[in-house]
């Protein structure tokens, strides 16, 4: 197979389920810890509600029992297997949130059990990366699966902007920055990163290194736009996701 540049497979296709019947789709990426593998994605997504006013999202009024990943194939780049994970224990949720923030925070970590065959490309917020300059107005990428959508086979779906505010500043107190970027409904869960294809790169001390082919470096998680009406995006920082 062509080169296929790595981000492309970190961000995993998911669809939720009500006892079998599909409520939504959306993406996901995983995480190694020291205690194993774990699914990152939306709080919303598990939940199949608003995180603002809890309505369900599905118009079916379903929430889901149920999450299926579309999971790379082992040492077969290219291919994919299925695997299904419950989202609770007897009623209890399988899914771990912020120490801190709980459920005002927009993601969750669930423990990868079903791993037959599965091989794992997993992003490490403590380690997001070369430190190179990520600042206002510079590129970032959303790597998901609008409205379920691929880009062919079952490769994630690139969607590029901006970043439209200041990394130091968090926005509305909270572990957030954001980015204006047209990204939509199923791309609720994708990994954004800054990703330079090589070359000379601008680094955030202020020097410039060279890189003799891409380079990447994760951002966060986004959950959403602030409102229906525009293409402000919210990225919960990297580093929220790391005190998880």
């Amino acid at each position: 197979m062509a080169n296929i540049a790595l981000p492309s497979v970190q961000s995993l296709l998911i669809e939720l389920q009500f006892n079998g019947q599909p409520l939504s789709t959306g993406t996901a990426f995983t995480v190694q810890t020291a205690k194993g593998a774990y699914l990152i994605t939306n709080r919303h997504n598990v939940t199949g509600r608003r995180q603002d006013t809890k309505e369900p999202l599905s118009a079916t009024g379903g929430v889901p029992s149920d999450i299926v990943i579309v999971h790379n194939k082992k040492s077969s780049l290219g291919q994919w297997v299925i695997k299904n994970e419950p989202l609770y224990h007897s009623e209890t949720p399988r899914w771990f949130e912020h120490p801190t923030l709980g459920a005002q925070a927009d993601f969750v970590a669930l423990p990868l059990t079903n791993l037959d065959d599965v091989e794992l490309y997993s992003y490490n917020p403590a380690n997001p990366g070369p430190d190179i300059h990520v600042g206002t107005a510079d590129t970032v990428s959303v790597i998901g699966f609008p409205f379920g959508m691929t880009a062919g086979g079952v490769f994630a779906v690139w969607a590029t902007g901006f970043l439209a505010s200041e990394p130091a500043v968090n926005f509305n107190d909270l572990p957030i920055q954001l980015i204006d970027c047209r990204s939509r409904q199923g791309q609720s869960g994708s990994p954004v990163i800054a990703y330079r294809s090589g070359g000379m790169v601008a680094m955030s001390d202020g020097s410039s290194a060279a890189f003799n082919g891409p380079v990447s470096k994760f951002i966060g998680i986004y959950s959403g736009r602030i409102n229906a009406e525009s293409d402000i995006g919210i990225v919960w920082k990297a580093s929220a996701i790391q005190e998880l």
